[in-house]
């Protein structure tokens, strides 16, 4: 995969992918704040797409290399397939993971990426997957750490 069309459309199909999961869940889920939660996920997924849709080369050049920092909380974690009696614990720790596997598949897509637009458009991928990895871990620290 060296051609930046067919990276998007990859990352796209990624994206496409994961807003039917949600929705999937979102269907079978039971409590109101799991499927609110479910439901949000899909959105910044469908946003995600939209983004990826209407970027251009130009614009990932021009964007501020950024560190995310990693909580690390899932890392440690395990996930349960999803089930319509799962828990808000059980997803947070499944997109958190579902997460950690794009930035990982990105980021060996990036070592195999012969320039560097191609290399900058995998930064770019791998830094909108963290900040999602992110954004769960600390509603998984908030809601479920904090609580014990």
């Amino acid at each position: 995969m060296n051609n930046y069309d067919d990276i998007i459309k990859f990352a796209i199909q990624r994206e496409e992918a994961a807003i039917k999961a949600y929705g999937e869940m979102h269907e079978t889920a039971k409590t109101p704040g799991l499927k609110d939660l479910l439901l949000e996920l899909q959105n910044e997924e469908k946003n995600h797409k939209k983004l990826l849709q209407d970027i251009t080369e130009e614009q990932i050049a021009s964007f501020p290399k950024e560190e995310v920092i990693d909580l690390k909380i899932s890392d440690y974690l395990t996930e349960e397939p999803p089930s319509e009696d799962m828990n808000f614990q059980d997803l947070l720790i499944l997109a958190a993971k579902k997460e950690q596997n794009a930035v990982d598949l990105y980021t060996k897509l990036r070592e195999n990426a012969e320039s560097n637009e191609l290399k900058e458009l995998f930064d770019f991928l791998i830094t909108q997957e963290k900040s999602h990895k992110l954004k769960l871990e600390k509603e998984y620290e908030r809601h479920v750490l904090e609580d014990d």
